[in-house]
């Protein structure tokens, strides 16, 4: 959909965020005749490996934030995004077990596999006033319950299954409207032309109404149209031509490297940062991930501090 004649035209990205689970799907009846259609070897599942469907085909995106951007810098340059409330807490228990049920594992081997995937949040972490003020009172609750737990190596691909039926209908949705879709984690961003941008305030309300369907909802307050000419920025990561890092972003980390070289790194490990050595390569392997030529300005600044 990309090329020099489309990107003259004015295109639309939708950035949608996931947000708590609007209703629970029930587990299917093993004893129904839609069980056996259920079993793997009848309905086989989407595959949950990063890549596992082209591009522009109903997919499974799990793949890096870069890898990502890269694909949408490819689209035409409207966007939509939507910021996410959520989402790994918002997938219960109940539809971990439901998801196991349908691949076709005993009632007792998916409620076993479950527990060892979900967590929730001990009743102590609340005592922390701070704590307990940070988050609303729907995500309190879903944290509060067994849930999908962020960093574990299974979440994403679980996550990527539970919202198998939600990629399909969106790519469905954004292809009617010569539009196209994808999706990283909980940001959902849908890309089009002129028309789509005309379009898009009906267009938010149907994939709100599609993702209430599916068990999730989407956070109304996050979610932004980016015009052609502005900056597009998703997942941290601007994609207007192509992935960078955001101006200020980048000279911050930059000033930051150039004091560490004048004054020594203490005088700039504010926060008190156990390894800020660390912590800095970390910052410019991310830059690197985005923008090579950037990052390789930003190792010639760290290579030149004295570390003591």
């Amino acid at each position: 959909m990309a090329g020099a004649a489309r990107r003259a035209d004015s295109a639309s990205a939708l950035p949608l965020p996931l947000g708590a689970q609007a209703q629970r799907r029930p587990a299917p009846d093993r004893n129904s005749q839609g069980a056996a259609a259920a079993h793997p070897a009848n309905n086989p599942a989407p595959d949950p490996r990063p890549g596992a469907a082209a591009c522009g085909r109903p997919r499974i995106p799990a793949r890096p934030v870069e890898r990502h951007a890269r694909r949408l810098a490819c689209r035409p340059p409207n966007r939509r995004p939507h910021g996410p409330e959520g989402f790994f807490p918002s997938i219960q228990y109940a539809r971990i077990v439901a998801l196991f049920e349908k691949l076709g594992y005993p009632d007792k081997v998916a409620s076993l596999l479950a527990r060892l995937c979900v967590n929730r949040t001990p009743n102590g972490a609340w005592r922390d006033r701070k704590v307990a003020e940070a988050v609303t009172w729907s995500e309190r609750q879903a944290l509060k319950s067994p849930h999908l737990p962020q960093g574990s190596p299974c979440s994403p691909a679980l996550a990527n299954l539970c919202a198998y039926r939600l990629d399909i209908r969106l790519t469905a949705l954004a292809q009617s409207l010569g539009a196209s879709y994808s999706r990283y984690a909980d940001d959902l961003v849908f890309s089009g032309d002129h028309d789509f941008a005309r379009a898009a305030e009906r267009f938010h309300i149907q994939v709100a109404a599609i993702a209430l369907e599916e068990g999730f909802r989407v956070n109304t307050r996050k979610t932004r149209l980016m015009r052609e000419g502005t900056r597009q920025q998703v997942t941290g990561v601007v994609i207007n031509r192509h992935p960078n890092i955001a101006r200020d972003e980048y000279d911050k980390l930059k000033a930051t490297l150039t004091n560490c070289v004048r004054h020594g790194p203490a005088s700039q490990n504010r926060e008190g940062r156990t390894d800020f050595r660390a912590y800095l390569a970390g910052r410019i392997s991310y830059v690197n991930m985005v923008n090579a030529n950037r990052a390789t300005r930003l190792q010639r600044l760290a290579d030149a501090i004295v570390w003591s």
